[in-house]
């Protein structure tokens, strides 16, 4: 057992969830890495010098137990957890099948939930005042065709950043959201390999560029942090100014 502040942070194998890893560790948590893909966590575990790296699916409720149940054994109670796992799954409207749909919502915002759930049980059972950050997206507001399930989900998890910050505010947890915009990492993927999608992404974007995933990471460290101390229900648009913009050049 630590009694160094410990940090667990999803969906952290790479991009974003990893910023968020190695950002929480320089401002002195010991990290714990969880993620669907165990050999990816297992060797950005070691990279970052993490406690551990946790094979987990968060889709999945029984393994999101098993792994706080893990965590409580071998490591203790966590101080912060970063519910950045998720998954986008884009295709058409009308022909979207109700199985995608279902393996999005159960990922991006029912394991945020369980997951948010479970570490305030912990947290509250202990006596820590603690900090959740959920990864959110401009999404949660800005609609696009080929993602539905993608986009509700996201809209959920700034309710339940909500809901969760009122329910927790007289333990002294509080529970915050980030929502990204065009963040050069593996969602985005496609569209830097597409010089046309490209030019239209940054049209949206006032300043004109991509963000790296350390500019989220770096937010959702400033949220976890004393620094941020008074702030709770909200989410933070880490956005380059696009929810700003209502027309495009």
């Amino acid at each position: 057992m630590t009694e160094t502040p410990i940090a667990l942070i999803t969906g952290a194998a790479q991009g974003i969830g990893l910023a968020c890893a190695r950002a929480l560790k320089d401002d002195g948590y010991e990290v714990i890495l969880a993620d669907i893909n165990g050999e990816g966590v297992a060797k950005a575990a070691a990279e970052i010098g993490a406690l551990a790296g946790i094979e987990c699916d968060l889709g999945d409720g029984a393994q999101i137990e098993a792994m706080f149940a893990r965590i409580a054994r071998e490591h203790g109670v966590i101080s912060a957890l970063v519910n950045n796992a998720g998954i986008a799954l884009p295709g058409d409207f009308l022909s979207y099948s109700a199985e995608d749909f279902d393996r999005v919502i159960a990922i991006n915002l029912k394991g945020v939930f369980l997951a948010t759930q479970l570490a305030a049980r912990a947290m509250v059972e202990h006596g820590v005042k603690g900090a959740i950050v959920n990864m959110s997206s401009i999404n949660a507001q800005l609609a696009i065709p080929a993602i539905p399930a993608y986009c509700a989900s996201k809209g959920g998890v700034m309710q339940i950043t909500k809901v969760a910050a009122l329910a927790l505010a007289k333990q002294g947890i509080r529970v915050n959201a980030v929502g990204p915009g065009s963040i050069a990492a593996e969602m985005m993927a496609g569209v830097n390999a597409n010089p046309d999608a490209f030019k239209v992404a940054m049209s949206r974007t006032p300043l004109g560029r991509p963000g790296g995933a350390g500019e989220s990471g770096d937010v959702v460290a400033f949220l976890c942090s004393s620094k941020a101390s008074y702030i709770t229900g909200e989410t933070i648009y880490v956005d380059g100014g696009r929810l700003g913009l209502n027309y495009t050049v």
